[in-house]
């Protein structure tokens, strides 16, 4: 980051200001409580201040401490000239913290990449049996992808869980490797106008009745809705389709919810879930190991 990232117009006046006004006070600070030649207290004479036994006494600071002092306030304004330190002014040097970071990832690439070009030679199955490769996968997955899934894989309302054997887009290593490079933009159209507020029910109903359970609507009637308007992506069956990333309704796994309000809600007004792509954040080794340990969580 540079200082134009916090800093514009006549902000940056105001922060040359305040640092200018604190350097410059301390250096007249210093100058103003030196040890004067007109003092009417000499050297070792009490200044007529005492506490609890303690009188103070007219000794100055020594000449090393003073100096010393004058140093760190010529320092300061070195270092702010160098590095940026007057409001948005880049510094000499043109240092700025995204650069810094920059660097040592660069640095920490040269130095671990050789691991994961080693890890990457071996098919994601066989990595996912490597302790050492899963504490690799498992810190990746936790800087990546622990926002949205959980830092235990478990998901959350709208993520999948990781951990369990049910896949939209399946969870094969390829499929694992795939989803991680590329994302997914996974979409349930919303039916609410095309089935109308009835159909929405029956419909809702008869999604209930794979799991024996009741709705308020007629679960015949949804089905013949369903046969019309819901197989395309879920199939005749219902099982879902991985092809398509369309869920399977007939098991108790839901990623937004199964009550009858929260079907309803999603056969109404539709579904749109983003799994972000990481292709241009993670290598192919990295994502490979990382696939790796998202395979061993369900295997």
């Amino acid at each position: 980051m540079t200082g134009t990232d916090f800093t514009q117009g006549w902000v940056n006046g105001w922060i040359i200001t305040i640092i200018l006004i604190n350097l410059l006070g301390c250096l007249w600070l210093l100058w103003w409580t030196r040890k004067r030649p007109d003092d009417p207290i000499k050297d070792g004479e009490s200044l007529g201040h005492s506490f609890d036994g303690i009188e103070e006494l007219n000794n100055p600071l020594p000449h090393w401490w003073l100096n010393l002092f004058y140093f760190t306030i010529a320092f300061a304004f070195i270092y702010l000239t160098l590095y940026p330190g007057w409001g948005d002014a880049k510094g000499i040097f043109g240092w700025t913290s995204a650069g810094q970071w920059e660097t040592e990832v660069k640095r920490a690439e040269n130095k671990y990449d050789v691991y994961f070009q080693e890890y990457a030679a071996i098919p994601v199955d066989e990595l996912a049996k490597s302790t050492e490769a899963i504490k690799t996968g498992q810190r990746l997955f936790a800087n990546n992808c622990a926002i949205c899934h959980g830092s235990d894989a478990r998901g959350n309302l709208g993520y999948p869980n990781l951990t369990d054997a049910d896949w939209l887009y399946g969870g094969s290593p390829d499929k694992i490797v795939e989803t991680i490079t590329n994302g997914r933009g996974g979409m349930m159209p919303p039916m609410g106008t095309a089935l109308g507020e009835d159909g929405v029910r029956d419909v809702a109903t008869y999604i209930l009745s794979f799991t024996d359970r009741k709705g308020s609507g007629n679960a015949a009637a949804g089905k013949a809705k369903f046969d019309t308007l819901c197989v395309a992506c879920h199939g005749v069956d219902a099982k879902g389709n991985q092809m398509l990333g369309a869920p399977n309704l007939t098991d108790a796994v839901w990623l937004y919810g199964g009550s009858e309000k929260i079907i309803t809600d999603t056969i109404n007004g539709g579904r749109h879930g983003k799994m972000p792509a990481f292709k241009d954040t993670l290598s192919p080794e990295k994502i490979h190991v990382l696939s790796s340990y998202i395979f061993s969580l369900s295997n």
